[in-house]
């Protein structure tokens, strides 16, 4: 595996690259899609250059993007789960949260997982059955086992269920982490539970791995494996069950 991490840090050098050269850009191009989620011109040339990377290495995988869909590769090299600009509202208005996502999966499961935020300095990362990272250091969620004393997060309350804001209110605090940094934070143990109300592949595999290797636990909001466009849940794994609990509706 240590030499898919490296790729994978290889990976982030030249996403780094292109997002912070368009970061804060006064002629940045910014369109909306056809759910009118906003893409970048940054969004789209990050992840064409991780493809560039990826097919000049021949190392034989292929590549799933949020902007660029699948592609490249063949047989059994497996795939990187490319997500250039998580957080793209951030970006595009100038706030430091965002980072390139990456995932590396062959048959069906994540071995290596990475994030990179360049503009907040920091990089996560871990391997499946070897730990997980913060900027170099081994991290690990937290102890908290009761809801009155943990930190919860969402990043957009607003679409979040009933069940969330029973548990936001019952939480010691209530914050809101957006996007990858709340998933990274739980990680570290900043933070006991974060939640989003849909997320795709791209926008959990990496942290998927990272949650789980640093001893948390990911579900949907029924404690179903993630899946795509559903909601994704990433706790420390002591408050997983009462948090599921209550999302749908029970008494945590």
């Amino acid at each position: 595996m240590e030499a898919d991490l490296r790729f994978a840090h290889e990976l982030a050098d030249a996403a780094d690259a292109v997002t912070l050269a368009h970061f804060r850009s006064l002629d940045l191009r910014v369109e909306a899609k056809p759910d009118l989620t906003p893409v970048s011109e940054a969004d789209r040339a990050a992840e064409e250059a991780v493809r560039s990377v990826v097919a000049a290495s021949g190392r034989g995988e292929g590549v799933l993007g949020e902007e660029g869909g699948e592609g490249g590769g063949g047989g059994d090299g497996g795939r990187w789960i490319v997500d250039p600009i998580d957080g793209t509202r951030s970006y595009v208005r100038g706030l430091p949260v965002w980072a390139t996502l990456l995932a590396l999966e062959r048959d069906g499961v994540v071995d290596v997982g990475l994030v990179s935020a360049p503009a907040l300095g920091r990089r996560w990362w871990a391997v499946r059955g070897d730990g997980a990272w913060a900027d170099g250091s081994s991290c690990r969620v937290s102890e908290v086992g009761r809801f009155e004393d943990a930190i919860v997060s969402t990043t957009s309350p607003g679409e979040m269920p009933a069940g969330w804001q029973a548990l936001a209110r019952r939480a010691w605090a209530d914050r809101g982490f957006p996007d990858f940094w709340q998933y990274c934070l739980v990680a570290e143990g900043s933070i006991d539970v974060a939640a989003d109300e849909a997320l795709q592949l791209w926008d959990y595999a990496a942290v998927e791995l990272l949650v789980s290797e640093a001893g948390g636990r990911c579900t949907t909001f029924t404690g179903s494996a993630p899946s795509p466009g559903e909601p994704f849940l990433a706790s420390n794994g002591r408050l997983h069950d009462a948090a599921v609990a209550a999302l749908r509706g029970q008494t945590p």
